[in-house]
């Protein structure tokens, strides 16, 4: 394996004290030694050029598949490079199924992760522990995985996190959670901190650190579920929402499925494309919708909700459509009548793909029953009711009824 030219070795707080043999060798075999500032200085002195990390870090990437081909390469990294770590950015950006100019075979050797170590000292077994980084990424993205009784481990981007995630936590009304903040884990300077959200004080922690959490909700705290169906009341809205029943049912037939694009067309408030993106981590969605104060809602929406990564496109369709990816399921909430969007919609879907259309107007309804009869798929009305008060009694209360037309594309 040390004969591969591009080498990632995983490198602890122990540095080269803590690195076995085929680590070791492989370092000292090294041409080209690359790594972050403090990675570097872990490892004695060597022949090889030694190449800081720039940032951003993917043009580097890119210049190793393409320049360094013939030389022996080997990049350092935290702990297990393929957990959250650099490893991970290298198997998307070189490896492939089929060889391409930029692919490349590389070899890993990892390193007992933060992540194994921070369970280790919490006595909590790894498969029930949720890991999450906050490197180079929003935040917000924790909100999804919130929830009572729920261990989670957090990368932090610096010193400042653990702050942020406390805050986080008070917000969404987990102040009593409690919070272990380890530094410099795993090296000689490693310690611990132990503390409450809520009563969270400590500006600032090592730059080098992660923060393990407990999540305790307040008594009434509402739990936001899994799956889809929020409360109407989880999203800001001027009305113009997917109500959580049909919300529900639309969902079932767009068939969420990992890695796969939606686009929420006409979207409103957004509650459809953030619901299909909590569902995975890895599932995207692309919001249309042509009022700018709509926009700026479902961008807030969408931060609320643990989704940040949404995608707004603000402007009508079908015209906002160029140049954006082709999806794998399409939801049309508003907008049927515009000239030409179902078509486009259909014409934008690869074979398997679902399209999902609600209208709630009889001329909507009309489209949506043409669309029926020249393509096929499934035509249903779905009609809520809910009890409401009328004086000192109970009475259904009807919702204004909903064509749904699915079909999945041959």
């Amino acid at each position: 394996m040390r004969n591969k030219l591009l080498s990632i070795v995983g490198i602890g707080e122990d540095g080269w004290d803590g690195l076995g043999l085929d680590a070791r060798q492989t370092i000292e075999a090294a041409e080209v030694l690359i790594g972050g500032a403090r990675h570097l200085s872990l490892v004695p002195p060597t022949s090889a050029e030694r190449i800081p990390w720039p940032s951003p870090m993917l043009p580097l990437v890119d210049h190793i598949a393409s320049h360094y081909r013939d030389r022996k390469v080997v990049v350092l990294a935290s702990g297990d490079p393929m957990l959250h770590g650099v490893g991970s950015v290298f198997a998307r950006r070189l490896s492939s199924a089929l060889p391409t100019p930029h692919s490349l075979d590389f070899h890993v050797i990892p390193q007992v992760s933060a992540f194994s170590l921070a369970c280790a000292r919490l006595g909590w077994p790894c498969a029930e522990v949720t890991l999450l980084s906050a490197v180079n990424r929003p935040l917000e993205e924790m909100h999804v995985h919130v929830h009572a009784a729920q261990r989670l481990i957090i990368y932090s981007q610096d010193g400042a996190t653990p702050r942020a995630i406390a805050k986080l936590l008070v917000e969404r009304g987990y102040g009593p959670s409690a919070m272990t903040i380890f530094e410099h884990l795993g090296g000689p300077r490693e310690a611990r901190r132990d503390g409450i959200a809520a009563s969270w004080n400590s500006e600032y922690a090592a730059d080098l650190n992660l923060v393990a959490v407990m999540c305790i909700a307040e008594s009434g705290t509402r739990a936001l579920g899994c799956v889809p169906g929020l409360p109407d009341e989880a999203f800001e809205s001027d009305g113009q929402l997917t109500k959580r029943d049909v919300r529900a049912a639309t969902l079932a037939r767009l068939a969420p499925a990992p890695g796969e694009l939606l686009w929420d067309v006409g979207a409103g408030s957004g509650s459809v494309g953030i619901e299909w993106m909590r569902t995975d981590p890895s599932c995207r969605a692309i919001s249309f919708e042509h009022d700018a104060e709509r926009v700026r809602r479902i961008r807030r929406n969408a931060q609320r909700l643990g989704v940040p990564g949404l995608r707004v496109v603000a402007g009508s369709a079908p015209s906002a459509f160029t140049g954006v990816d082709r999806p794998d399921a399409v939801f049309i909430g508003g907008g049927i009548a515009s000239e030409g969007l179902v078509q486009a919609c259909w014409e934008a879907l690869s074979s398997g793909g679902r399209l999902v259309a609600n209208a709630v107007t009889i001329e909507g309804e009309v489209i949506l029953v043409n669309q029926h009869e020249v393509l096929g798929g499934e035509l249903v009305r779905i009609a809520v009711s809910r009890a409401e008060p009328i004086g000192s009694m109970l009475a259904w209360r009807p919702m204004m009824p909903i064509t749904q037309w699915a079909i999945c594309k041959p």
